[in-house]
């Protein structure tokens, strides 16, 4: 084989490059939604994968990250209920893999329990502050997090209802 040759990326590796690059992008987005990276990087590497379970081992080579990196990512996701965490009978090893169902409807539904906490909190601070020092301003926000809160709530509930007859 020549030098050229031996430079050249097989063709496992460009298709390799080019899942990870994939998988970067979409978890800039869920980074961005509030996902901590890793935990982002490797729901997204689960979710377009395609492989129906994966040790942590694999999940660190196909993200190219640290075992220990892995284990508090998966701890999260499956925490969270967006991976769950499975065992084969008489075996150390643990797999996991995507939830069934709707794992975009479970990434929104988890904000609620934040968006009624966050809720909670500017409330009170709102009340705290009265008119004086941002309590009105804090008061608005209050408004508009309950509207956001009631808002998700309902798209969820749309959204199971198209999901159970899409026409």
């Amino acid at each position: 084989m020549s030098d050229a040759e031996q430079m050249m990326p097989s063709r496992w590796q460009d298709q390799s490059e080019g899942l990870l690059r994939v998988v970067e992008r979409i978890a800039l987005i869920l980074n961005e939604a509030g996902i901590p990276r890793m935990h982002a990087r490797v729901l997204a590497y689960m979710l377009i994968d395609g492989a129906d379970r994966y040790s942590a081992a694999a999940l660190a080579d196909g993200v190219r990250a640290s075992p220990a990196a892995i284990s508090g990512a998966v701890r999260h996701l499956t925490a969270t209920r967006m991976v769950v965490k499975e065992r084969e009978p008489g075996k150390r090893a643990e797999f996991y893999r995507v939830s069934e169902g709707d794992v975009c409807g479970m990434m929104v539904a988890a904000w609620i329990p934040v968006l009624k906490q966050w809720e909670s909190m500017v409330e009170s601070a709102a009340v705290e502050l009265g008119a004086n020092g941002g309590g009105d301003r804090l008061a608005e926000a209050t408004e508009f997090i309950a509207f956001l809160r009631c808002e998700t709530e309902g798209i969820l509930e749309r959204w199971a209802e198209y999901r159970r007859d899409p026409e």
